[in-house]
């Protein structure tokens, strides 16, 4: 037996899909999305839906965004009375790291930038919250040698 959650809407099939209602009312008319009328109305059976695109039923914007949380980090990091060869050291240290975390969850990007006349340096990190984490402890752990 099919539940009235399985039945789709014209209208909820359109957002899923990007297209415009007219669109998917057509591909119901021409018989290329098999469909219920119920009333005035067209119902599509999930299955029918996955069927027609040879996909899983899309997530709505808001199905996404409740499923999907991602905690992001910015942080500014100033350092100073540094010298250029440990700024570079540090900054190099960053983007390696960085590069390697690239893909994940958690990966980070660093910006930085040296004042040279008064030996300062401005690191920005953003990122996912475990991985600018990380890369604060390799500040941390740099700056103590």
């Amino acid at each position: 037996m099919m539940e009235s959650q399985d039945l789709l809407s014209v209208f909820e099939i359109a957002e899923r899909l990007r297209l415009h209602v007219k669109t998917v009312r057509h591909y119901v008319r021409d018989g290329r999305l098999k469909a219920v009328r119920i009333g005035k109305q067209y119902r599509i059976a999930r299955a029918d839906l996955e069927a027609f695109t040879g996909l899983p039923l899309p997530l709505t914007d808001s199905e996404r965004a409740k499923r999907q949380r991602h905690i992001g980090v910015s942080c500014v990091v100033e350092i100073d009375a540094i010298s250029p060869e440990s700024a570079g050291q540090l900054e190099s240290a960053l983007k390696a790291f960085a590069h390697r975390s690239q893909g994940g969850e958690d990966n980070v990007r660093v910006e930085a930038i040296y004042d040279r006349d008064i030996g300062h340096l401005k690191l920005m990190l953003f990122g996912g919250a475990a991985g600018t984490g990380s890369a604060l402890m390799i500040i941390t752990a740099i700056l103590k040698k």
